[in-house]
């Protein structure tokens, strides 16, 4: 998926995320007044961490020895000199104003001028002498408190953060360079100390300094922005003075609020996502206990969604999708599962946030459902796959609490003590041929190929065929499952005893006694008989749009010539 900043503009912020926003910024600056105001009347305990600094200086910071060391710290200390966060500054607009980002622009190049004129007048306020310790390299005699370096360089942390929230899709991704960010500030204020020129609280105060006014900035003037330029506002979306445009269509979300830690913080996100794309504030329908999803599912498309958004685990995603089956409306993913399986296999974005980009702008797919019917169920249907024996058994054994708080390793610690399942007698009948027996641990018909944890169980299988594929598991002690393993891993498509492989449209699954059952992940009672149907094309799914690289276009020119060269002349 496209990174966001070459996407249309950002979500607004609710009015309830601003206010936190700038609740965040404000306390930054109460927190910095509370240490100038303890570092003037010396109190604890700045004076200790002040102190602790002032001891060591005579000894450790400045030694003849330490040339090497001092070549470093005077490269750091002129990088992020006041003309070098200027220069970076001026670039990081630049580029923001040529993705279309004027907003975050104007932030980027505002802020950091009005933090430098805060950082004088508290210097001129405070006159703090500089430390007695101070390399004689450079050596500054105006007020130390708070420190412009690190005034300047934390709000530029702080407008690369804002970058990287708003850029990186990935948790992952966000965090390790959020880390890098932190660890830049933590080097600029360690280099004022060790060169003696600011006390540790003045490297505090203008790190507190720097990042509260971004803090500020953000919550008064929100970078979401309207259409960047040359576009035309769609409905729904917000013009340059941030008022909303014109309704947009209609949008629901079927929302487990089990799933969703803050559910209102959820929604306004939405609206917010929602109104950037075309779309009107969304209508929300809350699952119950009792209504997993269809009731909520059924009322959407009665009061006319033209998108239905669905945000919860594999049980929510499958009751909303089997109910808007042949309606036309497609259906918006937002995981927010363990196991998440239909995301996972659809490429969709495990995190909430590239989630909605792709369900309120990308690709609609048609992709395949599975009406399922057996002895003691009512006639329903599934995504992703169907199973009796193990691997129902060990749906049945997780613990749903264990699951909350270590996620799809809890299948791994039930999978451990259900691996000694018996062993079941199956009949199996394919697109209403006669039924042939087999014996086996296991038997899982798949509409998808990768299961829990990414793994490659159905190589073959894609959700757009139109056919069911099948596999049956019969390690016979604990020593098979290494090579049973092993094959499944490395997608080895031979078949024998220990991995059996079938494929069709309908696949019939008798058991000669009662056993475990599991569509989707969730448990479905024992029985004996599974019957499946494939739906071809029955359900559309928003997908992220394809991705151009150049293995792709070469793959695409490669299928041309190829068939190209085969056509007859």
């Amino acid at each position: 998926m496209a990174a966001p900043l070459t996407a249309p503009p950002t979500a607004p912020l609710a009015p309830r995320q601003r206010l936190r926003i700038g609740a965040w910024g404000l306390a930054c600056w109460v927190v910095l007044a509370l240490v100038g105001l303890f570092q003037g009347q010396g109190w604890p305990p700045v004076t200790w961490l002040d102190s602790l600094a002032a001891g060591a200086g005579d000894t450790v910071w400045v030694s003849p020895d330490d040339e090497a060391m001092f070549r470093v710290l005077l490269t750091i200390e002129d990088v992020f000199s006041p003309s070098g966060i200027t220069t970076m500054v001026v670039l990081l607009a630049i580029a923001l104003l040529a993705l279309g980002r004027g907003r975050l622009a104007i932030i980027t190049v505002i802020t950091p001028l009005v933090v430098g004129r805060l950082t004088s007048l508290l210097k001129v306020t405070y006159g703090r002498e500089r430390p007695a310790w101070q390399n004689t390299d450079g050596f500054l005699e105006s007020g130390s408190f708070p420190s412009g370096h690190a005034s300047g360089t934390g709000a530029l942390v702080a407008l690369l953060a804002l970058v990287v929230l708003v850029a990186v899709p990935s948790v992952l991704g966000r965090r390790v360079l959020l880390g890098v960010l932190a660890v830049i500030q933590v080097v600029v204020c360690l280099d004022r100390v060790l060169l003696g020129r600011h006390y540790p609280s003045d490297t505090v105060a203008g790190t507190l300094l720097g990042v509260g006014a971004v803090l500020v900035a953000v919550a008064l003037y929100p970078p979401q922005g309207g259409t960047r330029r040359g576009e035309t506002p769609t409905p729904g979306t917000q013009d340059e003075a941030g008022e909303p445009v014109a309704q947009g269509r209609p949008l629901a979300v079927v929302l487990n609020p089990v799933k969703v830690s803050d559910p209102d913080a959820f929604v306004e996100m939405v609206a917010g996502m929602a109104a950037t794309r075309g779309w009107a504030p969304p209508r929300v329908y809350l699952t119950t206990v009792e209504d997993p999803g269809h009731g909520m599912t059924r009322a959407a498309l009665r009061d006319g969604a033209e998108l239905v958004l669905v945000c919860g685990g594999d049980g929510t995603v499958r009751e909303v999708c089997a109910t808007m089956a042949g309606t036309g409306v497609p259906v918006g993913i937002v995981p927010a599962g363990t196991g998440n399986l239909l995301a996972r296999n659809l490429d969709i974005p495990l995190y909430r946030r590239p989630a909605l980009e792709c369900a309120l702008g990308g690709e609609t797919k048609a992709v395949d459902l599975v009406a399922v019917r057996g002895d003691g169920l009512e006639e329903t249907h599934f995504l992703v796959m169907a199973g009796m024996g193990l691997d129902a058994a060990i749906m049945e054994s997780v613990n749903e609490e264990f699951k909350a708080r270590v996620g799809w390793l809890a299948y791994v610690f039930s999978g451990i003590k259900a691996s000694m399942f018996p062993t079941i007698k199956l009949e199996i009948s394919v697109d209403g041929g006669e039924f042939t027996t087999h014996r086996a641990r296991m038997a899982v018909v798949g509409n998808v190929g990768y299961l829990t944890a990414g793994m490659p169980l159905l190589p073959d299988a894609t959700i757009d065929d139109g056919r069911l594929d099948v596999v049956l598991l019969y390690p016979r002690g604990l020593l098979s499952w290494v090579p049973l393993a092993a094959r499944v891993l490395l997608r080895q498509r031979h078949t024998d005893d220990l991995v059996n492989r079938m494929t069709g449209r309908t696949i019939t699954l008798r058991s000669a006694s009662a056993v475990p059952r599991q569509l989707d992940g969730d448990p479905c009672g024992e029985g004996r008989e599974l019957e499946m149907t494939c739906l071809p094309g029955e359900l559309l799914v928003r997908v992220p749009g394809e991705r151009v690289t150049p293995w792709a276009v070469a793959a695409k020119v490669n299928a041309r010539l190829t068939a190209g060269a085969s056509t007859p002349s």
